[in-house]
């Protein structure tokens, strides 16, 4: 049998770093702060892309609201990072499963170990984005800015009239030219050459976090800075409830939970009723009119 091609990857993350040659040999404490050094990088690469950033939130924010989704396609640890965003979208801020989609080369086995060959294939990368749709938004993330997999998916979303983005550790990513917005966070040559699951992924995981989150406050998922579509799934998210209306409100925990009770359980209805002294019914109300937005509301509220 033919062995599997050969295949050089020109990617900053692949070269070799002159600051960490000596790892192998120096004390751990040393090269523990060498990785430490590193890690302070991404931040500030992600800084550099902001602009482009928030872009990609505004326009995803308006697709979602529009009934689009989000689709998000990768593949080993990029993959993998982005299965983890999406699926604490669910109880963090109470999404419906289905809006945010992540899509791991491999699939679910290929989440926990190693499936050979499937990021090579942009085949399986088409075929895993065919339901995605004009009001979409598709975003590949790739370290190098090339697997194969996340380019076939990344087309077939633009085929389908989808918005698209690529989120990379490289900046003359192969595929920049492809997509609406790329995010090429240039974290450069990682401590051990070609192992991205260190400041690429770190990087990768910023840009993520910053892009689901803010979607989310576009969205109205939150009220200041806190969870008020937070899903109450155990005992410590019920308290965290009561914790929550106690922040927002100044008022003691008896009255907050006897709102909570009157409002069904529902976390913004309580909020808005406390803040303007108004009827669950009315607070009710006036989020449906206002797209569930608590500002909004209360606004309308008057």
């Amino acid at each position: 049998m033919r062995p599997p091609r050969a295949e050089r990857v020109n990617a900053p993350t692949e070269t070799r770093n002159p600051r960490t040659r000596e790892i192998d040999d120096i004390p751990t404490l040393e090269a523990l702060r060498l990785l430490n050094a590193e890690d302070r990088i991404p931040a500030h690469a992600v800084a550099a892309v902001l602009p482009d950033l928030a872009r990609l939130v505004d326009e995803t924010a308006r697709r979602i609201r529009a009934g689009g989704r989000l689709h998000y396609f990768g593949a080993g640890t990029s993959g993998r990072l982005a299965v983890m965003d999406a699926a604490e979208l669910i109880p963090t801020f109470g999404m419906l499963p289905g809006i945010v989609v992540a899509h791991h080369a491999g699939g679910p086995r290929a989440l926990v170990e190693p499936v050979e060959g499937v990021e090579d294939s942009p085949d399986a990368g088409a075929s895993d984005a065919a339901g995605v749709d004009s009001r979409d938004v598709a975003i590949g993330v790739a370290a190098s800015g090339r697997t194969p997999y996340v380019g076939g998916a990344l087309r077939a979303a633009r085929e389908a009239g989808a918005f698209t983005a690529l989120v990379s550790a490289n900046p003359a990513a192969e595929l920049a030219d492809e997509v609406d917005v790329h995010l090429g966070v240039d974290t450069g040559p990682e401590a051990i050459a070609g192992s991205t699951r260190l400041k690429a992924a770190t990087a990768h995981k910023l840009v993520l976090n910053s892009l689901s989150t803010m979607v989310m406050v576009a969205l109205g998922r939150t009220y200041s800075n806190l969870m008020v579509d937070v899903t109450a799934t155990n005992g410590k998210l019920r308290g965290r409830l009561i914790t929550i209306l106690v922040e927002a409100t100044g008022l003691d925990e008896e009255t907050c939970a006897a709102a909570l009770a009157a409002s069904g359980g529902e976390l913004k209805t309580a909020l808005v009723g406390l803040l303007a002294a108004c009827s669950p019914q009315q607070a009710r109300a006036a989020l449906a009119d206002s797209g569930g937005r608590v500002r909004a509301a209360l606004r309308l509220l008057g």
